[in-house]
């Protein structure tokens, strides 16, 4: 790269220098939480709340203004200060969506 060459990164991509010992604030399920690591898995963020998130639930990154991004046990997560999660019954009945959604169209028309 030249001198008159600039790389310029977006405030939203700009990687984040934390001194060691730093707290991420994350939520989920709205709730705060302080975290200490910069990489967290699925099972580790499913152990910050108490009780943690059981087998039950599927966990979820949520992603502003896309589609919110499911998040397996073993997968990797880059934290970061802001970051949102969610919970979400791992099974859905069949039929219960559908009757979900004919309820809130009756109900809110």
């Amino acid at each position: 790269m030249n001198d008159a060459e600039q790389v310029t990164v977006s405030p939203e991509r700009a990687p984040e220098h934390h001194p060691e010992g730093h707290e991420f604030e994350i939520q989920i399920d709205r709730v705060h939480y302080k975290v200490k690591l910069r990489q967290m898995t699925g099972l580790q963020l499913r152990h910050v709340p108490s009780p943690p998130i059981g087998p039950d639930r599927d966990l979820f990154e949520v992603v502003p203004g896309g589609s919110d991004r499911k998040i397996g046990d073993d997968q990797v997560v880059e934290i970061r200060n802001g970051l949102r999660f969610f919970t979400a019954p791992a099974h859905i009945t069949p039929g219960a969506a559908r009757r979900l959604r004919e309820h809130y169209l009756v109900a809110y028309k």
